[in-house]
């Protein structure tokens, strides 16, 4: 089965992403740290179980000779929600089930953090990036180290043209009450519960 992991808010700049989503939450983003595998860095904020991410490229690092998940080398525009990751027990038996569209497996390491993560040699995952990601953690996640500031994910939508295909092949293996599927442009949006209300991204 896969379990809702994270969210992840792409940026320009880690600046600029971590003031949008402070603003529109009404919370501080605690400090993440660098990826060294794909130059990229992040701030967090906790979700009750889940967390959120603000990722963008690092500019103090060199290029990581690879297209950068999350489809970062294209991203342009102001900071928004972009993509959602999904933890498994067994990375390789999700790829099995969903498909070789969702990436290869990378192992990848921040400080003391390990896990593995399935990687499009694009950068880019299926319908139109909105599909989620695939993650395998070999350590405990970082929702364990991130204070609880009463924020938690209430609802996330996925938008897309062929958002019944998508519900389609993830329902045999994904079952939260949160996640909806509707048809039209695509793109995420998320309602975020907080001590101040409901707040979206």
């Amino acid at each position: 089965m896969l379990t809702l992991d994270h969210l992840a808010i792409s940026a320009g700049t880690l600046a600029a992403g971590t003031a949008a989503t402070e603003r529109a939450l009404g919370l501080a983003l605690e400090a993440g740290g660098a990826h060294p595998d794909f130059g990229t860095h992040n701030k967090l904020l906790r979700l009750g179980a889940a967390y959120l991410e603000v990722i963008s490229v690092d500019p103090a690092a060199p290029p990581p000779g690879r297209a950068r998940w999350f489809d970062l080398d294209r991203f342009a525009g102001p900071p928004r929600l972009t993509n959602w990751i999904v933890r498994t027990a067994s990375l390789e038996a999700a790829l099995e089930a969903l498909g070789t569209a969702f990436g290869a497996p990378v192992s990848l390491r921040r400080g003391d953090l390990r896990w593995r993560m399935a990687v499009p040699e694009t950068g880019r995952l299926p319908f139109d990036n909105c599909a989620p990601a695939l993650i395998e953690w070999e350590t405990d996640p970082p929702v364990a180290r991130l204070t609880s500031q009463g924020a938690a994910l209430g609802a996330l939508t996925v938008t897309h043209p062929e958002a019944p295909a998508l519900a389609a092949l993830l329902a045999p293996h994904l079952d939260d009450p949160r996640l909806r599927f509707r048809t039209g442009l695509p793109g995420l949006a998320a309602e975020i519960a907080t001590p101040g209300g409901a707040r979206y991204l």
